[in-house]
């Protein structure tokens, strides 16, 4: 816990210090997320799944531009209508959710997303390209989390938990589907087993 705070501070403290010299809309959004911390960006997204009504999972124009205010983004209106054309990329006049969040999120090293890659075919048994609970019962021993031991969470409700930092904040269906893997703005890790940060022992194999 207190490496994954060192983690999130060091990311505040980046973020705002980029913040002072780069120009470019986009990268200048996803460091004001990022300055908020480990959260920033699922934050942000929050915000606009409140705003979308009809469950529709895209938003309009008005609806980017309120949602940007609310959340706090220090942005002027003529560059928050660029990067909303920026992701209207079929040029609907809507933007998608999941593209939105994919295009947010800071570019991984090759490296990590090896690192990530492996970690989620362990985790993918039937080798589908979806990590569901079923697969998690096949590598985890969920009774050995503490919220289980004490009875607050069910077995599936630790597996569901897990899942849930990683699953699309749009269409959490207890699937992790691998184009969805590894938020940068999330402390947990596919390599680590459920629940962040106190993960229980693996089950034997």
């Amino acid at each position: 816990m207190a490496g994954t705070s060192r983690h999130d501070r060091a990311m505040t403290m980046d973020a705002k210090r980029q913040l002072l010299t780069v120009s470019d809309p986009l990268e200048r959004l996803r460091l004001q997320c990022l300055a908020r911390g480990s959260a920033g960006i699922k934050g942000l997204g929050r915000t606009f799944k409140i705003m979308d009504d009809d469950n529709s999972r895209t938003l309009d124009t008005k609806e980017f531009l309120k949602g940007l205010n609310d959340y706090g983004v220090n942005i002027e209106k003529d560059e928050a209508l660029k990067l909303f054309q920026l992701f209207d990329r079929d040029g609907s006049g809507l933007i998608d959710f999941d593209e939105f969040l994919i295009m947010l999120r800071p570019p991984m090293s090759n490296a990590r997303k090896e690192v990530i890659m492996e970690a989620f075919r362990k985790l993918d048994k039937t080798g589908d390209g979806i990590i569901t609970i079923e697969d998690l019962k096949g590598v985890y021993n969920a009774k050995n989390h503490p919220k289980y031991q004490n009875g607050e969470l069910t077995e599936e409700q630790v597996f569901r938990q897990f899942l849930d930092n990683f699953d699309s904040p749009y269409d959490k269906d207890g699937k992790l589907r691998s184009t969805l893997l590894a938020l940068p703005d999330s402390s947990c890790d596919p390599s680590r087993p459920p629940s962040c940060p106190s993960s229980p022992r693996s089950s034997s194999s």
